[in-house]
């Protein structure tokens, strides 16, 4: 019988095989949801302290620094970690995962999960969360879910559960463990002196602390982009890092050709609905 976890673990370390890859294709996140982080807040992002929790390659972090963040960038993979410091040199970067974070105790006003979440085991991970969480700061939680109202969406997700089994329905479908289940930092950086410690020894879990009624947000945006980029966005996905290469380049294949046929100007519309949930930490925390 497969074991969840170590296939879990398999898929989340899968990612750093493919870090360039996936910092080029993969999509970013419109205006409203920083908007409703703003909201959330109290407070225009400029001059917060975030920590961004699975960084990634940077793509949550370099859209937050934009707006005037000060984001520490929290990431457990080797290559992603490498991406994020290739493509955001000035960003502090410590490496570690939401289980077990190497963050200083109410240390931030916001937490942030981007697309991450559910690589984490939720019961470690939202103590840590709200640990880090100064009181009255804000946990964020949130995915680019596909957007299967739409025809050509839908489809194509029947395709994938066709063709791989009960593993396709991880691409941009339900994810298990969502919102909805509850190199060194550089010495004198600002942000990593706010945030940062080295943990002596692993931190045991610790009850969660009373948070805030969940606040949720569906927001939809899309973007148009090649028919090629979208299946390298596709590809980017740990289903398809993890698959046997032949029955991956298959799919591609074929669904290459189903949407040239669909769209013959050879670009499509990605449709998607950011899934968020802002939690807040009690100020008498």
């Amino acid at each position: 019988m497969p074991d969840p976890l170590a296939d879990r673990t398999r898929r989340a370390a899968s990612f750093n095989t493919a870090s360039a890859h996936y910092a080029k294709y993969r999509p970013s996140y419109p205006p409203a949801l920083y908007a409703a982080l703003e909201e959330a807040l109290g407070r225009p992002l400029a001059g917060v302290r975030v920590a961004d929790i699975g960084a990634g390659t940077g793509i949550a972090t370099a859209q937050l620094r934009e707006r005037g963040a000060h984001v520490l960038a929290v990431e457990p993979g080797e290559g992603m970690a490498a991406e994020l410091r290739r493509t955001l040199p000035g960003t502090p970067l410590v490496r570690g995962d939401g289980n077990a974070l190497p963050l200083a105790d109410a240390s931030a006003d916001l937490v942030t999960f981007a697309q991450s979440f559910h690589w984490t085991d939720p019961g470690r991970a939202l103590p840590e969360a709200y640990r880090v969480l100064r009181p009255g700061g804000v946990l964020a939680r949130w995915w680019n879910i596909s957007d299967s109202s739409h025809t050509w969406v839908a489809d194509q997700a029947d395709r994938l559960l066709a063709h791989f089994g009960p593993e396709g329905a991880a691409h941009g479908a339900h994810i298990p463990g969502r919102a909805d289940a509850d190199a060194a930092p550089a010495v004198g950086d600002p942000v990593v002196g706010a945030l940062a410690k080295a943990p002596s020894r692993p931190r045991a879990p610790e009850p969660e602390p009373v948070a805030d009624a969940p606040l949720t947000h569906r927001i939809p945006w899309s973007r148009r982009l090649t028919v090629d980029d979208h299946l390298a966005n596709l590809a980017s996905h740990s289903l398809f890092l993890v698959a046997d290469a032949a029955l991956a380049q298959d799919f591609l294949d074929r669904e290459r050709a189903r949407l040239l046929q669909l769209f013959p100007d050879g670009h499509v519309e990605e449709r998607y609905v950011v899934d968020l949930v802002l939690t807040t930490r009690p100020a008498s925390a």
